[in-house]
């Protein structure tokens, strides 16, 4: 029984999304990660998600607002420069982009059941769904070992996609 829900965000929630990321972009400045600190994720990309119906908020076993995440379906472009190769080369997947648990409720282990249930739900309810990617970026140590733990396999980087000079490393989980 997951203790985690998602729930498709709407343009009622941007404020809240907003807050959800800059409140991560803070918490990653403070562990001196240099991921989030330029002009992504810009309000433009957040309307957009939610515009596509790709933003979604992360919501507790009590019913507060943790977190948000976006699950892009493909093509997403900022992967055609990859410098690596996938495990499954399909456009039959989705994209888990901005991932973020505000502060106030961090450690509680959110982040992971936030993940769990995403897989989940692609995996019960989009079986058309082949592939879900990921990335971070190369200094972000806790979200590698989130996405290690959640049996995603490293296939390669990306190199100045979200600002110059940053490097990402690129992770995908096939299903079974």
């Amino acid at each position: 029984m997951s203790l985690m829900k998602i729930r498709q965000a709407t343009m009622n929630n941007y404020d809240q999304i907003m807050s959800i990321l800059k409140d991560g972009a803070n918490q990653l400045a403070e562990r001196g990660v240099d991921q989030w600190q330029g002009e992504y994720p810009s309000p433009d990309q957040i309307k957009e998600d939610i515009d596509k119906g790709f933003a979604y908020l992360a919501v507790s076993a009590d019913g507060e607002t943790v977190g948000a995440i976006s699950i892009v379906e493909a093509p997403d472009h900022s992967y055609d420069n990859l410098k690596g190769k996938w495990l499954l080369n399909t456009d039959k997947y989705v994209v888990i982009h901005r991932v973020a648990i505000h502060s106030k409720h961090a450690g509680h282990g959110y982040a992971t059941k936030l993940l769990t249930e995403v897989i989940d739900y692609i995996r019960d309810n989009r079986k058309d769904i082949d592939s879900i990617r990921i990335d971070t970026h190369e200094n972000n140590t806790a979200m590698q070992h989130l996405i290690d733990k959640m049996n995603f396999s490293k296939v390669g980087e990306l190199h100045g996609i979200y600002r110059p000079d940053e490097i990402s490393y690129v992770y995908e989980n096939v299903r079974e």
